[in-house]
């Protein structure tokens, strides 16, 4: 079959593109971006946001057998939202199906229910939207779905708190019932499903086999890693509450309402969510013991995980030192300026103060923001080096500062190129070439 797979960069999709492909069904990706690298699969540059009409969706339809839809997002920016990417879009596409006579829809789906929060509630509306169409539909609902071979989002949040050095921090107390899935073993379900046509307008739970807790799962991605066993630790509900609330306003990264409201939940499905999935699809998923003893940890694991937290942490504390420094220049009376470069004119001296205090300042809040970040350390990078340039050159004696001012400056440097080239994404790309899923 020709199969066209919209979210195929993704987490889920990736695994899906791959089993599809494996299977020999001929691929087409949906994406918003092209790859960097070229790939054999054909391509349909998309966009979920945007591409609402169901006749933008018909050409891209030609000579297509089955559609599945994995694109999702966890939380809204300024472009993406909940409405748009899981109940507009998808429906755009359905109703094209209709249009041109695909009759095979899959829709990834998500466990859950809608009070668990907007995401489930705008997913499950789109798994209606289907529904409601005249197509050979079939609904799929994971729950927590991990990989080792990789991770994303929430997934990689979760690694990161199990590799945290000596302890490990739960979300809440750790006692959250869940049933993870191996993407692995989601890939498959896609798969068996298509070899399926008389299974249609069927809502079906994916679970793993056993149901584990929270502390549990991530002692399990520890043990893994091949670290020791660690001092746990629980979280205060105020202070989990407080740290949700700051990655809302940083606006990235998988901390955020909807990671918090799903761990929360006990996410277990259904009673026979199992069985059915055994028995309609013939998948027979793994454990979670199983399928870690199956693909062991390598190197750039650990290092993926651990630098998922530190590169955040590196960012914010390159943000406040920006942001000190471009106070206490702004502050800074026009005496000690002058004091600093006693050969340079005054009023030279002022402006230099000033203009490079303010452009500390902004900066620094723009990163601490999450503001375009590979442009701000880029020209962090920039200033520094002009600064160690100009200064040592010009008043050669702050080397022999005893304090080390001009000095710290090539440390500095280093870091801000680690943080500018250096990125958890960057990261999994390497371990996907690596160790292919």
């Amino acid at each position: 079959m020709r199969v066209l797979v919209t979210g195929a960069n993704g987490f889920i999709g990736a695994r899906g593109v791959a089993a599809l492909r494996d299977a020999g069904h001929e691929v087409v990706v949906a994406v918003r971006k092209p790859p960097a690298q070229g790939r054999d699969d054909a391509i349909v540059i998309c966009d979920f946001a945007r591409d609402l009409d169901p006749q933008i969706w018909i050409p891209r339809l030609a000579g297509i057998d089955a559609a599945v839809n994995c694109a999702g997002i966890l939380r809204e920016t300024r472009a993406d939202k909940f409405q748009s990417i899981h109940v507009d879009a998808p429906r755009a596409l359905f109703r094209a199906c209709v249009a041109v006579g695909v009759r095979r829809v899959i829709q990834i789906s998500a466990l859950g229910d809608p009070s668990d929060g907007e995401f489930i509630a705008s997913k499950h509306r789109g798994d209606q939207a289907l529904a409601e169409l005249d197509l050979d539909w079939l609904v799929l609902r994971p729950g927590l779905v991990y990989s080792a071979h990789g991770a994303y989002g929430g997934t990689s949040l979760l690694r990161a708190l199990a590799v945290l050095p000596g302890v490990m921090l739960l979300p809440g107390d750790g006692t959250q019932k869940l049933r993870p899935l191996a993407a692995e073993d989601l890939a498959a379900s896609v798969v068996a499903a298509l070899a399926r046509p008389q299974l249609r307008a069927e809502t079906l739970e994916l679970v793993g086999p056993e149901i584990l807790t929270l502390r549990d799962y991530l002692l399990a991605w520890r043990g893994w890693f091949g670290l020791r066993k660690p001092c746990v630790l629980t979280t205060p509900q105020p202070l989990l509450a407080a740290t949700v609330a700051l990655g809302e306003a940083w606006g990235r990264g998988p901390i955020c309402r909807v990671i918090a409201h799903l761990l929360e939940r006990n996410r277990v499905g259904s009673v026979l969510a199992l069985e059915r999935m055994q028995s309609m699809l013939g998948v027979m998923p793994a454990a979670l013991a199983q399928a870690l003893v199956q693909r062991p940890c390598q190197a750039p694991d650990l290092w993926f995980a651990r630098w998922y937290v530190l590169r955040p942490l590196l960012i914010c504390t390159l943000a406040l030192v920006w942001i000190a420094s471009g106070s206490v220049g702004l502050l800074l009376p026009a005496t000690a300026a002058q004091a600093a470069l006693p050969h340079w004119p005054p009023a030279l001296v002022s402006g230099i103060t000033l203009a490079s205090g303010m452009a500390d300042l902004v900066l620094g809040l723009m990163l601490l923001l999450g503001q375009r970040v590979r442009v701000v350390l880029s020209l962090m990078l920039a200033m520094v080096a002009a600064y160690t340039i100009v200064i040592g050159t010009l008043a050669p004696e702050h080397w022999r500062d005893p304090f080390g001012g001009l000095l710290k400056n090539l440390p500095i440097s280093g870091i801000l190129i680690v943080a500018l080239h250096v990125k958890p994404d960057k990261m999994l790309e390497l371990k996907r070439e690596t160790f292919p899923a």
